[in-house]
């Protein structure tokens, strides 16, 4: 009996630029970790959504739970930005599951099943942007304690 084996073609541009300010506009925060949507990643990774998710399925061992999880129904509807098919395009469109959401974790195992150079630069540059929102986010939460201790009645004295 023969096995079927899909093959993920990438569509290599000439520059692959991710940029910090790029990603941090698609991670969002789920179940208070720091995700990005499979769609999100399949359009950076330049790759069909629906081959990203049959990679990751086959790969299923790669990707436990604080990897890699599949959305609620509320959640997915929390973090839609409000695109829509467009009503003059032929075929089904839209999603017939719900999305799912990768942790840093679960991208950095993504680069390794997908295997391409593009993969490879996406993941780099999706890994400085997730290290830079940390520091940012340290940094905000020390100046709002420094600025709460500031303002706390027994500092007054």
């Amino acid at each position: 009996m023969a096995t079927k084996k899909e093959i993920i073609e990438v569509t290599y541009d000439t520059e692959i630029e991710v940029t910090s300010v790029t990603v941090s506009s698609l991670i969002h925060i789920i179940r208070g970790k720091q995700v990005i949507l499979d769609t999100d990643l399949a359009m950076l990774y330049q790759v069909e959504t629906g081959a990203m998710n049959r990679a990751v399925k086959r790969n299923k061992k790669r990707f436990p739970e604080d990897f890699c999880f599949q959305l609620t129904e509320e959640e997915f509807l929390r973090c839609q930005n409000g695109i829509s098919k467009d009503e003059n395009t032929d075929g089904r469109g839209g999603r017939r599951y719900m999305p799912y959401a990768f942790t840093e974790q679960g991208i950095s195992m993504l680069s390794a099943i997908l295997r391409s150079d593009v993969a490879i630069k996406v993941s780099i540059g999706i890994m400085r942007a997730f290290v830079e929102m940390r520091r940012f986010l340290a940094t905000n939460s020390l100046i709002l304690n420094e600025n709460t201790a500031a303002q706390s009645p027994s500092s007054k004295r």
